[in-house]
């Protein structure tokens, strides 16, 4: 029951993982699956349930697979903390230590799957207790690893150092029970079980955090192509394919898809004053307030730095629009403050217009409407009701 209990688990971290990889289809994505996969593949073969679903098969293949996918998953483990920590631009010493880890680590697990298939002896225990032995000794390295990235300074690898211990406490557990399964009750099972989910919780966390920082410091050293640095909202091109997917989802549902630019007049205003490091201020917060009052379903883009493009598709009932707008006009027709080169805080009060078109999506131009809405929105100057939108 206890080891169910974990498969469930599990299973349902790799359900995620995939979904995760047919959303994002990148490195990082696959990679997350891989570990789910191997690690849990591994976790449960030494629980002796899949003994018990398939016992057609020798013990010779069991006993082979027990003595290679642990030190192979360690070599794994390895592999992807190096990349978790940077460490080959970072820390070569480490580098090299993980690298090495890693290879006799691959190394002793060819050889270990060799001696089991060719294993004559009456104590087949005498395998697992050397995989239990590396896998152990893969433990501690990547203990030491995160220790040492905890200590020059690395703040996300403290909470490493925890998913690390729970990594001990499951090899310790599983290859306990599958020496000496008799000294374990459910009391050892479920502690093993615990240990084992959550270092596959910690561990995808630490991906997942990891992995958003270095999407936000490429996005603010600007390498991100088709997005702007200060915002992360797309721009040029990637905005405008992102407006034509917008209308192709509004056309499949039969609707029509709205366009609304809001174009901020006075953005350089303050920044005469305060500095123009308050420009970033100001978008960055603007952007806040137009994603916060249209959701997460739209399409929010910057067509120039001062002029901010909204995509609502497949729209069926024009009171969506209205809606939409009036809790656009609401947020930006209030203050915010910014802090300027003489560190004091200056309030700025946007002024901006708004241009609102409506179109059928099945053959609208994404260019064409984009700048009819930016046209409205020079026309709706200050904070003037935008004109009534309108179908062509």
């Amino acid at each position: 029951m206890v080891w169910s209990c974990m498969l469930g688990g599990l299973l349902t971290m790799a359900a995620v993982a995939l979904a995760d990889v047919l959303m994002n289809r990148s490195v990082a994505s696959w990679r997350g699956l891989v570990f789910v996969l191997m690690l849990g593949s591994c976790a449960m073969l030494m629980t002796s349930l899949p003994a018990l679903w398939f016992p057609e098969l020798s013990p010779t293949i069991w006993l082979t697979l027990k003595a290679s996918l642990g030190p192979l998953c360690g070599a794994l483990s390895l592999i992807y903390l190096g990349l978790w920590l940077g460490t080959a631009a970072e820390d070569r010493v480490v580098y090299y230590c993980l690298a090495w880890g890693a290879t006799v680590l691959i190394g002793t697990s060819v050889l270990l799957a060799f001696w089991a298939l060719n294993y004559e002896g009456q104590s087949p225990e005498d395998v697992i207790k050397v995989a239990a032995g590396f896998s152990g000794a893969a433990v501690l390295l990547a203990l030491g690893v995160s220790v040492r990235a905890h200590v020059l300074g690395d703040e996300l690898a403290r909470w490493m150092v925890v998913a690390c211990v729970f990594l001990a406490g499951m090899s310790l557990g599983l290859y306990t029970y599958t020496l000496h399964p008799a000294w374990f009750g459910w009391q050892g099972m479920a502690l093993t079980a615990f240990c084992t989910v959550a270092y596959f919780l910690l561990a995808t966390a630490l991906a997942v955090r990891r992995n958003r920082q270095h999407r936000k410091l490429l996005r603010l050293a600007g390498l991100a192509q088709g997005a702007d640095p200060a915002t992360g909202l797309p721009t040029g091109s990637v905005l405008l394919s992102k407006v034509d997917d917008a209308f192709w989802r509004g056309a499949r549902m039969h609707g029509q898809c709205t366009v609304v630019c809001l174009h901020l007049h006075n953005l350089y205003e303050l920044g005469e004053s305060a500095g123009h490091r308050v420009d970033q201020q100001i978008l960055t917060s603007i952007t806040a307030r137009i994603r916060r009052a249209v959701g997460f379903r739209c399409v929010v883009g910057l067509y120039h730095p001062r002029c901010f493009v909204v995509v609502i598709s497949g729209i069926k009932h024009e009171e969506l629009v209205e809606r939409t707008v009036l809790r656009l006009r609401m947020v930006l027709s209030k203050p915010l403050n910014v802090v300027g080169l003489d560190e004091a805080f200056h309030t700025f009060m946007p002024r901006y217009g708004m241009g609102v078109v409506t179109v059928h999506a099945a053959s609208a131009d994404p260019v064409a409407v984009v700048d009819e809405a930016e046209r409205r929105s020079w026309e709706n100057a200050g904070s003037a009701p935008p004109a009534a939108a309108t179908v062509f």
